[in-house]
Parts: structure tokens; sequence; C-alpha cells
């Protein structure tokens, strides 16, 4: 009983910090999916604040089933980023939110370490929701640098796209 009500009162406390809408999906409906043309701007624009910063990253960009669409990794970023990339993208529009979100509850402990359980849930920052006409059509994940890094980079490229 002392366990639940502890998980209890720690729950509200999260979510007087946090708030209800910090937790929320986006409530934007899903589109028709990206196509390979705004993928590849997006992509670039996203490689381009990597180039910039001298960060080597790799760019996946899905559809909104989480399929791949178009994948960019530059010279020199570390293999293991390619599957990263793909699976924060992935995370950002299954679940209709940026990365971030899942990275900041995480962070909190206590029970927001339950995001770890949900299937697909890439809690780093660096994926995010593509948006067009205010509906969801994809997702960008990038992964090579930093988790802020990645952020910046995905932000470049995701801009492109309102």
């Amino acid at each position: 009983m002392k366990k639940s009500l502890s998980v209890l009162v720690l729950s509200l406390m999260l979510l007087s910090i946090w708030g209800w809408d910090a937790l929320a999906q986006m409530p934007n409906p899903y589109g028709a999916p990206i196509n390979l043309e705004a993928a590849k701007k997006i992509a670039a624009a996203a490689v381009a604040e990597a180039r910039k910063n001298n960060w080597t990253m790799a760019v996946a960009i899905t559809d909104i089933a989480g399929d791949l669409v178009y994948l960019e990794k530059m010279d020199g970023t570390q293999t293991g980023s390619v599957k990263v990339a793909l699976g924060k993208a992935r995370s950002a529009v299954l679940f209709k939110r940026p990365t971030k979100v899942f990275e900041d509850v995480v962070a909190s402990g206590g029970v927001g370490l339950r995001i770890l359980l949900l299937e697909g849930a890439v809690p780093i920052e660096g994926g995010l929701p593509l948006l067009m006409d205010g509906k969801i059509v994809g997702a960008i994940g990038v992964s090579g640098g930093t988790a802020q890094q990645d952020g910046m980079a995905a932000k470049a490229g995701a801009d492109t796209s309102k």
C-alpha cells in the first residue's frame, strides 16, 4: 500500500512540474506520407547544419509508418549512428512527439523510467516529427554527435518542412 501511494504521489508531482501537455502526443493528425524529393531536401538541411559545425552524422527520414524513405550517412560517421538515427525517426513519428520528450522523462528517474519499456521509444534527443500543412508526414532522426547536437541538426532539417 505504501509503495502504491508513493508512486501515485511521485507521479502527481512529476505531472505538476511538467504538466500534462509535456507528455502528450502532438494533436496533429497524420497526413499523406512524405515523398522522396521532400525527404532529400530535409536531410540536406540537417547535413548542412552538421557540416557547418564540423559534426559527422547520419540522417534518416521516415514516412508516417516509420518506414525509411531516405538515409544519408556523412563520411566518417560511426556506423552505429545509422541504426540510432532510424530509431529516433521511427520513435518520433510513431509516438507523435520529439524524442527529447522521452529523454527528459527518463532523466527524471523514478516512474519516468517506465518509458524504457515502450517498444520503439528512443529516449535520446534527435528525432522530430515532420509537419506539412499541419499534418505529420514523417519524421527525421539524426545521430552522430551529442544528443544536443543531434537535436540541432534535426531541427534544421525539420524547419524546412514547414
